[in-house]
């Protein structure tokens, strides 16, 4: 089976990572033929053998009946030139002063320019900040290319990829009626139901969303911390609010927020507004406060300095084996300057050499902290303390 690249309708530029490839696999799962170009070499020898380099269900399946057939994997951008459409999966990123990179996506796609020819369409996929699409725009009339623009940000959360894609509707933004109308053919072959928005409006509501959760997410856990500081249970309390009344059935439990977005994208709309952006500020002091105040917590109630800290679960959300940007991992370096020892486990990632098998932690830990709650988790059996947030035991979340 080969699985070199061909004429294909669809490249999608980072199509090894956790946007591009379940895109991919969604459109080959449609009939289309795709193209997954991708700068990392492990990730593309990965899937050219039939093995996916991250956890997504469903994803396994598609991948092994399309791969060769419709899907081909390559790090060569000559594959970029024969696809009808180039989707670019690369989404801009924030400094160590939170401030975004406007100028990433650009030069990416200047970068790749002289692998396009006229009458492609260009699609960008990812989280962009308000006005990228317009600054590519310029850039490629500035190299006299020939190519329809649009902005179609993807809307999916991690480990429903490949449901999400073809139940949600599809967001579309052009500059031109061609580029509108090009885009939405193609996502329409994966949900019918299309939104057209110009690019301004779509790149701003993209980071609305994530904000947004964010925001819900900071709102949960400040409540959180005013039932814990007066001796309540925060989750007895939200559930009680949340039987048989409406309004109050989507008030979060208390967790950690993080992963690679949600912090992000809300300091990008924070960057968009001149930095004035009180909710989101606040929003981040909370959740990224939540491990300090979990451990200073902890503290008036544990000798910590002669105890070990078994930390259950490293990756930013349950089930996954991602960990950019979680917070157990300040949990962890909080600990260490506290604690005799600290031990993790994650049964899912597998890019940390220093985690610890869970058996290994639940045997040597003094005391364990629920770092994120994998399904798995649940049945343990654990005859010590457990400091539990998110509430995944079921004893309640005081710490």
């Amino acid at each position: 089976m080969s699985t070199s690249a061909f004429s294909a309708d669809i490249a999608i530029v980072g199509g090894c990572g956790r946007v591009g490839l379940p895109l991919g696999l969604a459109f080959a799962e449609r009939g289309m033929k795709v193209n997954l170009y991708d700068v990392n070499e492990s990730a593309v020898d990965s899937l050219k053998n039939g093995v996916m380099p991250f956890r997504e269900p469903g994803a396994e399946e598609i991948l092994s009946n399309v791969l060769g057939s419709r899907l081909s994997v390559t790090s060569d951008r000559r594959s970029l030139t024969d696809a009808e459409a180039v989707v670019v999966v690369v989404g801009t990123p924030i400094d160590e002063h939170l401030n975004p990179d406007v100028m990433m996506v650009p030069n990416l796609v200047e970068e790749i320019s002289g692998y396009l020819r006229e009458g492609q369409l260009l699609i960008l996929r990812s989280t962009i900040f308000p006005g990228v699409t317009r600054l590519v725009e310029e850039r490629i009339a500035r190299l006299g290319l020939m190519v329809d623009v649009a902005f179609c940000p993807e809307r999916i959360a991690q480990g429903k990829a490949l449901t999400e894609l073809f139940e949600f509707p599809q967001i579309v933004a052009g500059r031109t009626r061609a580029s509108q109308e090009r885009a939405a053919k193609l996502f329409g072959t994966l949900m019918p139901d299309i939104v057209f928005l110009q690019p301004e409006e779509a790149e701003l509501a993209k980071l609305i969303a994530n904000a947004w959760r964010y925001i819900q997410l900071a709102t949960a856990n400040q409540f959180y911390r005013i039932a814990n500081d007066f001796g309540l249970d925060y989750e007895r309390i939200r559930v009680a609010l949340a039987q048989d009344y409406p309004r109050a059935a989507d008030i979060p439990r208390a967790g950690f927020a993080a992963g690679p977005c949600l912090l992000k994208d809300t300091m990008q709309l924070a960057a968009f507004n001149n930095n004035n952006f009180v909710l989101g500020h606040a929003s981040m002091m909370v959740n990224e406060g939540l491990p300090q105040y979990v451990v200073s917590c902890v503290e008036r109630e544990h000798p910590l300095n002669a105890m070990s800290v078994g930390i259950l679960g490293m990756a930013f959300k349950a089930n996954s084996d991602d960990r950019r940007s979680s917070l157990g991992y300040k949990l962890k370096r909080i600990l260490r300057s506290k604690a005799a020892d600290v031990l993790c486990t994650d049964p899912y990632v597998g890019d940390d050499p220093e985690l610890l098998p869970l058996q290994t932690v639940l045997d040597r830990a003094d005391l364990l902290i629920v770092g994120v709650p994998h399904s798995l988790y649940r049945d343990l059996e654990i005859d010590k303390p457990v400091i539990d947030i998110w509430n995944l035991f079921e004893r309640g979340v005081r710490v």
